[in-house]
């Protein structure tokens, strides 16, 4: 219950993951969680990085502004700790479909961003999806051992394992 992808191309993930949402949404699944906005707005920087809860119209903001010749990590972990904050209470707010996270990146990796909320979603049978990079694959395997599924990066293959798994979630579970 638990299925990751990786796509190809700068953003490539935050498009695709914003297509299964909507197109989940359309179906009439409760989703919940989080996907990746990028918004461009001077050719010369990085974009700014914002998370949108689903469930809502509430955007947080996890980028810092560092200058134009900062390197290195531009993450604001207080804006994913209010993400993660955001999508903890919306568990909490009876039992989605589907949880949906932006990816499994180093935080995750880490035990931190959203690891726990992904752990408490899966203790309660609430099928996860999730983009991760080759460079954090390792650490999705580690944290989720055999069941990690890796998915084609194809929205309606994608669309059908998620509805599949809300199905089989929402069955009563024998004794």
């Amino acid at each position: 219950m638990f299925a990751f992808f990786s796509a190809p191309g700068r953003g490539a993930g935050d498009v695709l993951l914003t297509d299964v949402a909507m197109a989940l949404e359309a179906r009439g699944l409760r989703v919940r969680g989080v996907v990746q906005c990028n918004f461009e707005y001077d050719p010369a920087r990085r974009c700014h990085m914002d998370l949108r809860i689903l469930g809502s119209d509430h955007l947080v903001r996890i980028s810092q502004e560092r200058g134009i010749h900062a390197k290195g990590c531009r993450l604001d972990t207080q804006g994913l700790a209010e993400a993660v904050f955001h999508v903890e209470s919306a568990l909490s707010d009876g039992r989605p479909d589907l949880l949906i996270v932006n990816k499994f990146g180093k935080q995750e990796c880490d035990g931190e961003g959203f690891r726990d909320v992904i752990g408490r979603a899966l203790v309660e049978d609430v099928p996860v999806l999730t983009s991760c990079g080759p460079g954090h694959r390792a650490g999705l395997l580690e944290f989720a051992g055999d069941m990690a599924t890796e998915l084609p990066a194809d929205v309606a293959q994608i669309v059908d394992w998620c509805v599949a798994q809300a199905a089989l979630a929402r069955q009563p579970q024998g004794i």
